[in-house]
């Protein structure tokens, strides 16, 4: 009885060992490769609308992009609402830092604030604009991408402190109307001289994200508090960020989401959207595109796969919940 006693214990030993290897691999599932294919600087009014902490943390989570440097642009103060008038990029910066404190970013990137000061002629040499030219003119195997969800106010002031940045990075900007007419856009409406800067007076490559795509990004407040507050902490903090707007905005039945689509298409996909390269435009004082520019053209995005881009946003969050990215 002893003996058989023994054998059974030392067979199940054996077994256990041989199931050990399958268990191991269950536990740390294979995963489909990626690597970094871009560098990424976000610049976004952080202060502002929610939705670019939702772009930044999405960023921040793709193993597709590497996110180098991220930048905080003012706020119109005519739109201010809850943020005191005057400390809108310093504030967005602080918002930003945190997000990242809280996202658990092991090597974060540097957070830089812009100037506070919308529409001036000359814009100022800000801490971001000095670090977008730094970036920019550092060499580096990885193409680099400027997706900005505000006004183009830190690049403008990048471009005007080195020009030559304008050939070694690719700008994705969410801003402006409708083509072929054009009209009041927040974006380009808060800094008008930063956006004529970018597109009449510099040659750098330009994918424009105007109003009537971005606005397809739309996500029902339902489905950001079924979906989005219950996957973390983290995920619970940025709902949370949702839940106390500006007094000028009438929340509705959804959330555009507009500046997901920096990420959608630096990181996961240009080729479920749809684009046109058009000619260029000068832009009037009520934000209506005027006369073309000789030799200057810009990809304006039509369509936008928005399944796809809040697909991989929320898998990704919950693989972060998980410790899994």
């Amino acid at each position: 009885m002893h003996s058989r006693r023994n054998f059974v214990a030392s067979c199940g030993a054996i077994v256990g060992s041989a199931m050990l290897p399958g268990l191991a691999r269950a536990a740390a599932y294979r995963q489909i490769p990626q690597r970094a294919s871009a560098r990424v600087i976000i610049d976004n009014d952080f202060a502002g609308d929610p939705d670019g902490l939702v772009a930044l943390a999405h960023q921040l989570l793709t193993p597709k992009t590497r996110t180098v440097l991220v930048t905080s642009s003012a706020l119109d103060p005519k739109l201010v609402g809850n943020v005191p008038a005057g400390n809108t990029a310093a504030a967005g910066r602080a918002t930003a830092e945190e997000l990242i404190r809280r996202a658990g970013i092991k090597s974060p990137p540097p957070v830089k604030a812009g100037s506070e000061v919308l529409g001036a002629a000359q814009p100022e040499a800000s801490e971001a604009a000095r670090a977008i030219v730094a970036e920019a003119m550092r060499d580096d195997p990885l193409p680099l991408f400027f997706t900005c969800g505000g006004p183009l106010t830190n690049l403008a002031a990048a471009l005007r402190l080195e020009p030559k940045i304008a050939t070694r990075m690719t700008v994705i900007w969410i801003g402006g109307g409708a083509y072929p007419a054009g009209g009041w856009e927040y974006n380009l409406s808060a800094d008008i001289p930063a956006a004529r800067a970018v597109i009449e007076n510099s040659k750098v490559p330009l994918w424009q994200i105007p109003q009537d795509a971005y606005r397809q990004m739309q996500f029902s407040v339902a489905e950001m508090a079924e979906q989005l507050r219950p996957i973390s902490p983290f995920g619970e903090w940025l709902y949370d960020k949702f839940t106390t707007p500006p007094s000028f905005v009438d929340v509705g039945g959804s959330w555009p989401l507009g500046d997901s689509p920096t990420v959608l298409l630096s990181a996961i996909s240009q080729e479920s959207s749809t684009h046109v390269d058009l000619a260029a435009r000068r832009i009037k004082p009520d934000c209506t595109y005027g006369e073309e520019i000789a030799g200057r053209t810009v990809r304006v995005f039509r369509t936008l796969d928005a399944r796809l881009t809040f697909g991989d946003f929320f898998a990704l969050m919950r693989l972060h919940a998980k410790g899994e990215v």
